[in-house]
Parts: structure tokens; sequence; C-alpha cells
């Protein structure tokens, strides 16, 4: 049985980021979905909380389940959010997890830091949009350019969802993730800082650097980034065959001594 995919996005952003995956995957006949968290895209008027974050996350998770084995990816705020699920007890019915440009710890000076830079361009002129679209179109290409705007930018959710980052325990959940993981970081992407760290305390994991890439890997190089979810993908499927061909032979095995 295929799995299906759950697809976390990131901050300001929306479901909407996941295009090129969505089109990706159901083009494979793989069966996926792009969440939407409190404050943002279609859910922009509602308030962001951890709770009714996390509980997005398990609904799409637990709906997937009900159709067989399912890969979790998920990008910055989203992979955040969803390594502190991973690390729920009992484990979620998850079998892979791709965690994009999310390796830092969101606590102390550094998240201070970054709360400080978005207000700073919240404060500018236009809310700061002229430069954020400027990058954007400096750095994405054609293909997905379009992707992270048409959803909306969840300006308004930004620092108060910055804010309950604090309160994630992301170094204690990581242990308890015991699924085959994928840390996936573009090369310029500020938040590698603690990539080795995050890759030693997952118990299988494998830190993925994408050259030429920046925090917005996902939809950099939309192409290097499906090739990942198709590696996952082809892990639990292999887990899978191998699963039944122990039960087959377990099943054997009692005939023979029955016999």
């Amino acid at each position: 049985m295929t799995a299906s995919v759950v697809l976390v996005h990131g901050i300001r952003t929306s479901a909407s980021m996941w295009r090129a995956q969505l089109e990706h995957l159901r083009a494979r006949g793989i069966a996926a979905s792009a969440v939407e968290l409190p404050g943002h895209g279609t859910r922009m008027a509602e308030p962001f909380s951890l709770d009714g974050a996390l509980h997005t996350i398990d609904t799409a998770v637990s709906r997937a389940a009900e159709r067989g084995r399912v890969v979790l990816a998920a990008h910055s705020l989203g992979g955040l959010l969803s390594i502190e699920y991973m690390g729920r007890a009992p484990a979620p019915p998850v079998d892979a997890f791709v965690a994009a440009s999310c390796t830092a710890v969101p606590r102390g000076v550094p998240l201070q830091a970054y709360r400080a830079l978005a207000r700073g361009m919240d404060a500018l002129p236009g809310r700061g949009m002229w430069l954020s679209e400027r990058v954007l179109d400096a750095t994405l290409p054609p293909a997905t350019r379009a992707d992270f705007g048409a959803g909306g930018y969840a300006l308004d959710t930004q620092d108060p969802a910055l804010g309950a980052l604090a309160e994630l325990d992301v170094l204690s959940a990581l242990p308890r993730i015991r699924v085959p993981t994928w840390f996936v970081n573009g090369q310029f992407d500020q938040l590698r800082v603690r990539e080795r760290l995050f890759e030693r305390l997952a118990a299988r994991a494998e830190l993925i650097v994408v050259p030429r890439t920046s925090h917005l890997v996902t939809a950099m190089r939309p192409r290097v980034f499906n090739a990942i979810l198709d590696l996952a993908l082809a892990t639990v499927a292999e887990a899978e065959a191998e699963a039944e061909a122990e039960a087959k032979d377990a099943e054997a095995g009692a005939a023979a001594t029955r016999a």
C-alpha cells in the first residue's frame, strides 16, 4: 500500500507553498494534503495557538493514517511544530518525517533577534512587503514564485507565532522520534545553526543540505525537494515490504512446526 503525505507550511505563508509538491505527488498517484495552520491562509482570521496548530497537524495525520502509512513533511514554523508533535507519547501514526529549514532552537537571544528583525520589517512602509516581494522575485523560479503568496501573507500572525515557539522543547522531542527522518536545509539557510545536533539527537536521522538555496528550499529547488519526498516514500514502502516478508516467513515457520 502506497503511503500518503501530509504537508505543513511555514510562517506567514499557507498551504499554497506546497503546490509544486502536491502536483508532483498527485502525478505519481500519491494521496497528499497540505494543512492550513491557525492564523494563516484560509484561517487568517483565527488567532494562532500552539494547541490549535498541533491539533491541526494531528487531525491531518490521523485522517491520512486511516488510509495506511503516512509521511509527514514540514517547513520552518511547521517543521518545529512537527518535531514537537513527533516527539509525543504515544508516538503519532507517522512512518517517515521530512523536516525542512527548522534546525534551530527557538529560544533565547536567537529567537529574540528574529522577532526584532520581523518587527523591524513590519514597521517599514507597507509593512515591508515591497522588500519581501523583491527578495522572492530575485530568489524563486517562475514556476513557484506565486505559490508563497497565493494564500496571502499572515503578517498579523507572525509575531504571536514566533513568541509561542519559545514554549516548544524540540531538543527533548528529537530523541523520541524513532522513524526515518530527514533534516533538509538550504546551503545559505540562517536556521542551519544546530543541524548536526538535531541529526545526532534524532535516532534515525539524515541531514541533506541543498546547494545554492536559502531558507525557502522547497520552492527554490522544488525538484530536489520532491526527490526527497520520493526517498521517504520509497523508504516506507521498503520497510512495509520487509515486514510483510517477515510475517510470511513466520507464518510458514509456524505451519512447518504444526506439520
